[in-house]
Parts: C-alpha cells; sequence; structure tokens
C-alpha cells in the first residue's frame, strides 16, 4: 500500500513539471512573437440637439379670503403647592449598649465516636472434602 501511495505521488509530480514545463514554453513564445495590431475604434454618431420645449405660464394664485378664528379662551393655571420646611438638625441615632465581656471560645474538640475495626480475618468454615478413591 506504501509503494502505491509513493508511485502515485512520484506521477503527479512528473505530470505537473510536463505541464509546468509547456507552460513556460508558451509563455516565451508569447514573449518572442510581436504585438498584435490594435483595431481603430469606429466614431460615434453624434446625437443630434432635440428643440426646447417651451411650457404656457403658470396661472396666478387666486387670493383667498382671511379666516377670522375666535379669541382663544384663557385658563388659569392652579397654585403649586409650597414645599415643606425641612429640619435643620440631624436627630442623633442610639445604638445599643456592647456586652462588657466577649463570650469565651472552647479551646479542647469534642471526642470523635470511635469504631472497632477488626484486623483478623474470621474463619469461614468449609465443607469437606469428599471421600478418596484411593487410600494412600
Amino acid at each position: 500500500m506504501a509503494t502505491f501511495n509513493h508511485s502515485l505521488l512520484l506521477t503527479l509530480v512528473l505530470a505537473l513539471s510536463v505541464l509546468c514545463m509547456d507552460v513556460s514554453f508558451a509563455a516565451r513564445q508569447l514573449l518572442q512573437s510581436s504585438q498584435p495590431t490594435v483595431p481603430t475604434i469606429p466614431t460615434l454618431p453624434t446625437i443630434p440637439n432635440l428643440p426646447k420645449v417651451t411650457l404656457p405660464p403658470l396661472p396666478a394664485m387666486p387670493t383667498l379670503p382671511k379666516a377670522a378664528l375666535p379669541p382663544m379662551p384663557t385658563t388659569s393655571l392652579p397654585k403649586i403647592p409650597s414645599l415643606p420646611t425641612m429640619p435643620t438638625t440631624i436627630p442623633k441615632v442610639t445604638l445599643p449598649p456592647l456586652p462588657a465581656s466577649l463570650p469565651t471560645l472552647p479551646t479542647t474538640l469534642p471526642s470523635f465516636p470511635t469504631f472497632n475495626i477488626p484486623t483478623t480475618m474470621p474463619s469461614i468454615p468449609f465443607f469437606t472434602p469428599p471421600p478418596s478413591t484411593t487410600s494412600p
């Protein structure tokens, strides 16, 4: 399988190199050949002048009668209430009294319950072996 991969890779490299060689020959030939002559662009026909369009004059604006509006009713705004008076002194805050002494912290830890962990293997009663057919 590895040989197949190597031969496939070698074939691809050879094909690419041959293609690149053909491209380089074509490019060299294009560089060595003479420049092609560019055809001249034909002249475009001229656009004829269009006649100017004249519009009739607009009619005069008619005068509209002046509208007489009745006077707007006047309403009085309600009075804004006055602001209440703010106190000028801040009342004193009284805190509760501190205790005379702090409670004492325990210095010893409580004892943990002890568990009895067996260290010997208990004996498991086995079945008696079957009687032997031959005597020793």
